[in-house]
């Protein structure tokens, strides 16, 4: 059996292997950190700070701030004096990020989850200085304004990429959802933009509705493989065709699920509910695998393997497109009886 060469790139990076711990509670505690770290993951992206946190926490100190003005003649601009440069952003986030470089070797990958610029790019600047290795941003929107187009907000997605890029050097990676009109013109246009890598894909958590309360609730059911199709697809199509990493996510809990992604083009491999379910440990059976199944075929490397089912390489482009839809419902035993 050939032995495998399992190091890959990713957003400049170089990683041992391509299984990435992804944002989640196990990423936000050190301890984890380093089990993650010894089970074999070759990167982890911290929980997600959210542009609401950053926005609240600045409208706290705003307020401090304006404690009294106008009441007494001697805080006719506020008992306390503005802080010029004062970093209004949650401390605990640059906390974690130090805390968590320092106590690893492999890269720590920060991530700013929302829609806006806001804060956001005084904030990337922190992170970048605090020792992150990459940054990536999550983009998640619910397009709920009926007068808005998807043009406006594709638009808006690329202002945000522009103006963190300008902010930071550092790598950036850029987590998206499926659910946009033209998938592979939006990660086209974002990777103009200066996004060093795509995230594929963001899993959008559905609301629920309580009929006892009848109220509207949160409702979180994680992933499983069955959820690894969208990002299949489309990493099989996108891959080759940007001059950017490509990261895949959601639906990733097997080596198997793994090395499709792998094959279809994936760079790395992000996990997140296999490892909240079976922990840390996880990984090391994953990474057996994965190592397994390319040696048994003599692979001399995942890099040589990369893309070799993606479109581009396909001897059936179409595979990806509109003839699989045709193909999976005439395959249903049932088709041929509707046929009659």
């Amino acid at each position: 059996m050939t032995v495998t060469d399992l190091t890959t790139r990713y957003l400049g990076l170089q990683l041992a292997n391509p299984v990435v711990a992804s944002a989640s509670p196990l990423t936000g505690d050190v301890g984890r950190l380093v089990e993650l770290q010894s089970a074999g993951v070759a990167a982890v992206v911290l929980p997600s700070l959210f542009e609401e946190q950053v926005v609240a926490e600045a409208l706290a100190v705003h307020d401090e701030l304006e404690l009294g003005i106008g009441h007494h003649p001697e805080a006719t601009d506020g008992y306390l004096p503005e802080l010029d440069g004062y970093n209004s952003g949650p401390e605990r986030y640059l906390d974690l990020v130090h805390r968590a470089t320092d106590a690893l070797d492999i890269p720590v990958i920060a991530s700013l989850n929302g829609v806006t610029p806001g804060g956001w790019t005084a904030f990337a600047r922190d992170i970048e200085d605090t020792g992150a290795d990459a940054l990536e941003l999550n983009v998640y929107y619910v397009a709920a304004d009926l007068d808005r187009s998807s043009a406006e907000i594709d638009d808006q997605y690329v202002r945000l990429v522009e103006q963190v890029r300008a902010a930071v050097s550092m790598p950036l990676a850029v987590k998206i959802g499926p659910y946009v009109s033209s998938p592979g013109h939006l990660a086209r246009r974002l990777v103009d933009a200066g996004a060093d890598g795509l995230v594929l894909f963001n899993r959008f958590y559905q609301p629920d509705i309580d009929l006892d309360e009848l109220t509207v609730v949160p409702n979180l059911q994680l992933s499983t493989s069955a959820d690894l199709r969208l990002t299949l697809r489309w990493m099989a199509i996108l891959h080759g065709r940007l001059d950017a990493s490509l990261a895949a996510t959601t639906g990733v809990h097997t080596d198997e699920d793994a090395i499709k992604l792998i094959l279809a083009g994936a760079d790395v491999t992000m996990m997140t509910a296999a490892l909240l379910q079976r922990g840390p440990h996880h990984v090391a059976g994953v990474l057996d695998g994965i190592r397994a199944w390319f040696g048994d075929r003599d692979y001399v490397s995942v890099d040589q393997a990369r893309g070799s089912l993606s479109q581009l390489a396909s001897p059936d482009p179409t595979a990806f497109e509109r003839a699989n839809y045709i193909r999976t419902l005439m395959s249903h035993p049932l088709s041929a009886i509707s046929a009659l």
